[in-house]
């Protein structure tokens, strides 16, 4: 594949993650602003959303780090895998984030719920970009505006357009699969011919929605009994 070609669907990938995977960030940092008056309220949301982005490029430096021992993108790959499921599945509930009394505390709020609730956005940038620091830094750069400025329209369209979020989950499946078969234990395996830089992204790819499928079924019977 080209080298610009690539580098484009990388770049592309951590966006299109970071967008999924930021939404419940986006919501925290409107309930926590909500009673700021009118210009520490933008004040909140801009320093609270550049906060929680450089402890995010911070996290995922140290986990491309990480990433090079044995076994651990392989673990990695699983816990992914799990969050794209989980980004189908999970229903999160915001009705204990309370609205801060003043600028500094929503800001602490949103900066350490953000720390706490992006391992999965960590996890899958990491994958995504493939151990390439600035990929990481500019992806995540980039989508920053968007999901601070468009963090309403954009849940609005996923929520009228539940296939992308479904695409959004196959390919976190997909990048899942891309980890696992980069682990240094994988790397050179060949089980019988198989390709496992293309079997294992295809598997995870349909394995997420699947799993996601089989388990909205299986509440589904649960509720309804």
């Amino acid at each position: 594949m080209n080298g610009s070609v690539s580098i484009g669907l990388e770049i592309f990938e951590i966006v299109w993650i970071n967008i999924l995977l930021s939404g419940d960030n986006a919501i925290l940092i409107a309930l926590a602003c909500r009673d700021l008056p009118p210009q520490q309220r933008r004040w909140g949301v801009l320093l609270g959303a550049l906060g929680g982005v450089v402890l995010r490029i911070l996290f995922t430096l140290v986990i491309v780090q990480l990433m090079a021992v044995p076994y651990l993108k392989l673990a990695g790959g699983a816990l992914l895998l799990i969050i794209a499921v989980k980004l189908l599945v999970d229903e999160t509930d915001h009705s204990k984030v309370h609205a801060k009394p003043s600028l500094w505390a929503a800001v602490g709020a949103i900066i350490t719920a953000d720390a706490v609730m992006s391992l999965d956005n960590v996890i899958a940038i990491a994958a995504a970009a493939k151990g390439s620091m600035w990929l990481i830094v500019f992806g995540i750069a980039v989508s920053v505006p968007i999901v601070m400025f468009g963090a309403g329209f954009l849940m609005k369209v996923l929520e009228r357009v539940p296939a992308l979020v479904w695409a959004g989950a196959a390919l976190l499946g997909w990048v899942a699969g891309e980890m696992a078969a980069s682990d240094p234990l994988l790397e050179h395996m060949r089980p019988g011919g198989i390709d496992l830089d293309w079997a294992l992204p295809i598997a995870g790819c349909a394995l997420a929605p699947a799993l996601a499928f089989v388990i909205e079924k299986w509440k589904g019977r649960r509720d309804g009994a």
